[in-house]
């Protein structure tokens, strides 16, 4: 992307719709006069009493034991260096939405206007009593030493400075992981460190706790190896200072088993790697470019147990693996500190999570047959759903163990049943779709590229690696679109209607001919539907000459869908495709189906539209829980919408006993376990949160999903289509920008799994 383009969509993002990215949102009722007598005067005086009596009931009344301050003063911003307070802001506001959507944690960001350590910690300390714990961020050293260091001891809330400590967990379970893999012991092993800043000093003194010894740890910072006899370096750096002299990095890395990079980019040769000892651990944390790129290591080492920080590549140290999750067990606990049994516990946590049996969830996100603990998976995935229960536990049993937990736990399922809980509104199914497209990216055409939104959508789906474009539209236009949003990248562009595509037009032509000339179309009708768009592109795609479609922005869905259906045939044993759309709600992600296609299905129809909803909840690596909904419940009418459902429930127990379906069913019963389990015991889906929504008909599915956006705001990815042999999908009319990348991403993960069984047909 051109830079210019790059730097306007980060602006608009964080000024549009509304400034920032974080906001309050009320947890109470407020509608009517009495709830805002209860909210503020008289009411609000109650519990202000009792606090009074008890300083602790304030965690019974506020928000305070779910709230986080994310404090800076803008010294040490990212790579950014001291810009200050308020250039910091944008930074602590993203730090409190990696709270919010990774634990759950409110956050209020706190930039604080001084340099002066005693008035920082004092400011600190006066505002306090608002939170439940305090993450310092951002904050130069050697300052932020003694600033976390004061305040975790003149304070009784958890307090962790994420820069120092973040890193140093995170890395310390990958490396827990890679000495057993290596076949070696943390005593023993002799360990090179590039950087000298509070992350280094942070980790050496974390790998130190778990049996590294310090006079097996040489550090360097830009000048060379720490020395004892250098009087500049701080007091935290002497511990890992050496009388022993080193010619540079390549001299102390001979015969090194572990290298940690906190420093620059491409600072360590083949050469280096070579020199090191067998099975060599290398962490390359530097980003965005790593000490040494992978791909270079592991061409050198055939040996190398490697992590870096990048998303990119196996084994990515990244600190949101950490600091929610940390947090998130020191406040369910109440607990006074984040001490260095609960960094080491959640370490161990970690640790043990990777060698842990991986859910299909993961699997299918990173598009991996199956995860398992090895030199490519040392570390959990940021996308692994059991952070959120493994972690934080872990954290709080710790804290209670070592005497800082003031409100201890006594119910470990149901607090991991309330932690899994926190997670139901969480969007990271969108971030699974994504990250599964770009572990295998197809050719994907933008049947409209003419159109700006579209044009956006096609731009994004580039640069962040789900797929690569066709455009299909007026070349003319496409060009100079193309330059208006700064979409730089060289890639395909075709308008079906020019000379040029001439021989292409007429062999699809007599292709679709060949399909249609006993169903009343002509050669000639053949090639003048060959000029339009969505044929020439489902051509495209019959052809190999593409793997995916996305169309339908700008004209009506029957009018899209009419050459689609004409011209893609449906996989083997489908008798009617269908639609379903997957809505992003506050309980997690829900499937609700037919909701574009079929006007008034039958029992038979509605029964293979609910097998074909299964398999598509399958592909993202969820178990289908399917409730098939209706007016009425069970057999308490007669009428005909009630009776086909009934009719198609009887038919999926018989014929697929295995699946858990039920109905007909009202879809509040569905919905709410506890009524269900009350007035239906005997239903299949009794005790299971039901994720796949069966409609009776057309009228009563694309209404409620629509409803759903609408109203609530819920994302919408969707109408997937069901049933067709090939991967291609209809956008909504005037779908937004961000729909259409998600649909890009379903169109790509469709040919993924297409592809997929078609070697396994060949196999066979």
């Amino acid at each position: 992307m051109h830079k210019d383009s790059k730097r306007r969509e980060a602006l608009l993002y964080h000024a549009k719709p509304t400034p920032g990215k974080i906001q309050v949102v009320p947890t109470k009722k407020y509608a009517t006069q009495r709830d805002l007598a209860l909210a503020y005067s008289p009411g609000v005086a109650e519990p202000c009493l009792e606090i009074e009596k008890d300083v602790e009931n304030v965690y019974k009344y506020t928000a305070k034991g779910n709230l986080v301050a994310v404090i800076s003063n803008g010294t040490a911003v990212l790579g950014l260096g001291d810009i200050g307070p308020e250039a910091s802001k944008p930074v602590m506001e993203g730090k409190g939405l990696l709270f919010k959507i990774f634990a759950d944690i409110d956050v209020f960001d706190i930039e604080v206007d001084t340099k002066d350590v005693e008035k920082f910690i004092e400011t600190v300390k006066n505002i306090a009593p608002t939170f439940g714990g305090i993450n310092l961020e951002d904050i130069k050293a050697p300052e932020s030493f003694e600033i976390e260091r004061r305040l975790v001891e003149e304070l009784n809330i958890p307090v962790m400075h994420d820069d120092q400590h973040g890193t140093a967990i995170i890395s310390s379970a990958a490396l827990l992981n890679a000495v057993e893999l290596a076949g070696k012991k943390m005593s023993e092993v002799k360990m090179v460190v590039s950087g000298a800043g509070s992350a280094a000093i942070a980790c050496a003194n974390l790998y130190v706790s778990f049996g590294v010894k310090r006079e097996n740890i040489v550090m360097f910072n830009s000048k060379g190896a720490l020395r004892k006899d250098d009087p500049k370096i701080s007091e935290m750096q002497r511990v890992y200072a050496t009388d022993v002299h080193f010619d540079g990095l390549a001299d102390a890395m001979k015969g090194a088993d572990v290298f940690i990079g906190l420093s620059s980019g491409d600072i360590v040769t083949p050469e280096m790697l070579l020199s090191m000892a067998d099975n060599p651990i290398v962490f390359a944390m530097a980003n965005p470019t790593p000490e040494i790129k992978y791909d270079l290591a592991i061409a050198t080492r055939k040996d190398i147990i490697m992590a870096t920080g990048r998303s990119d590549h196996p084994n990515q140290v990244n600190n949101v693996l950490g600091f929610p999750f940390i947090f998130r067990g020191a406040l369910d606990v109440r607990a006074t500190k984040i001490n260095e049994e609960m960094k080491k516990a959640a370490v161990v946590a970690l640790a043990n999570l990777a060698k842990a049996s991986v859910p299909e969830q993961v699997n299918v996100a990173y598009g991996e047959t199956k995860l398992t603990f090895g030199r490519d998976y040392i570390i959990p995935k940021p996308f692994d759903p059991r952070l959120i229960a493994e972690v934080p536990p872990a954290v709080a049993k710790a804290a209670m163990e070592s005497g800082v937990a003031t409100a201890p736990i006594t119910d470990w399922g149901k607090y991991r049943d309330e932690l899994l809980e926190r997670m139901g509104s969480d969007n990271k199914m969108v971030r699974l779709l994504h990250n599964r497209a770009k572990t295998d990216p197809k050719r994907i055409i933008f049947a409209e590229a003419d159109h700006l939104d579209v044009l956006k959508a096609a731009q994004i789906v580039m640069e962040e690696g789900i797929g690569t474009p066709i455009l299909l539209g007026n070349k003319e236009t496409i060009l100079e679109l193309k330059a208006e949003i700064g979409f730089d990248e060289d890639v395909v562009i075709i308008d079906p209607k020019t000379k040029e595509e001439e021989e292409r037009r007429n062999r699809f032509a007599d292709a679709y001919w060949e399909t249609r000339r006993r169903r009343g179309t002509s050669l000639l009708d053949a090639q003048k539907w060959m000029r339009e768009r969505n044929y020439f592109a489902a051509m495209m795609v019959n052809e190999g000459e593409a793997d995916a479609l996305v169309t339908g922005y700008s004209r009506s869905y029957p009018t899209v869908v009419k050459p689609i259906l004409e011209l893609i045939a449906r996989q083997q044993g489908v008798h009617r495709i269908a639609t379903t759309n997957m809505m992003m709600t506050k309980r997690g992600p829900v499937f609700l189906a037919d909701t574009a296609i079929n006007p008034n299905p039958s029992a038979e129809d509605l029964a293979r539209i609910a097998l074909m909803a299964a398999k598509t909840v399958r592909l993202f690596g969820m178990e289908p829980v399917i409730a098939m909904v209706s007016f009425s419940n069970f057999g308490s009418s007669s009428a005909e919408s009630a009776v086909k459902i009934r009719k198609a429930v009887e038919i999926l127990h018989e014929f697929h006993p295995d699946l858990i379906v039920d109905g007909e069913i009202q879809t509040d019963f569905a919905l709410n376990q506890e009524m269900l389990a009350s007035k239906f015991p005997f239903s299949k889906l009794a005790n299971k949160n039901v994720n796949t929504l069966v409609f009776p008909n057309l009228d009563a599915a694309n209404i409620t999903y629509k409803m759903l956006k609408e109203l609530n705001k819920v994302m919408s990815v969707g109408p997937i289509m069901m049933g067709l042999d090939k991967p291609v999908h209809i956008f909504q009319l005037g779908a937004s920008v961000e729909e259409m990348v998600n649909m890009a991403a379903v169109a790509v993960v469709d040919a993924q799994e297409k592809e997929k069984r078609l070697k396994q047909i060949e196999v066979k």
